[in-house]
């Protein structure tokens, strides 16, 4: 989150420490942005792939889907983050987009496509 700093970042799952499920982890996170005004509150999930063959140089592919923090969890469909990770131009978290839309703005789905592309060239 841009307001912490980075954080959670790359260590989100462990974010807060043991012990701390995603519910925590999200309550936790809610706290430290308390008072922090919605335009401060950008997020970004992202996915990064390694692609490493014998002979060819290591490629990297990177996918990324840019947000905001919401206040409160809303939806259901999804875990970790998703019930807090507002997409504006939705007006939805990603916890509450169907799972077909979800994944085609997903920022893993992103970097899959992305890695498929580049293993197909490797053929």
């Amino acid at each position: 989150m841009d307001a912490l700093g980075g954080a959670p970042g790359v260590l989100s799952a462990r974010y807060g420490g043991p012990g701390l499920n995603d519910e925590g982890r999200v309550e936790l996170l809610l706290r430290e942005l308390q008072g922090v005004p919605d335009e401060q509150r950008t997020a970004r999930f992202v996915c990064a792939i390694a692609i490493a063959a014998p002979g060819a140089p290591t490629q990297l592919v990177r996918g990324e889907l840019q947000g905001r923090i919401t206040r409160a969890p809303r939806g259901s469909n999804g875990f970790g983050y998703d019930p807090v990770f507002l997409l504006p131009e939705r007006g939805l978290t990603t916890a509450e987009l169907p799972s077909v839309e979800k994944h085609a703005v997903s920022h893993r789905g992103e970097a899959a496509r992305k890695a498929r592309d580049l293993l197909l060239k490797l053929e």
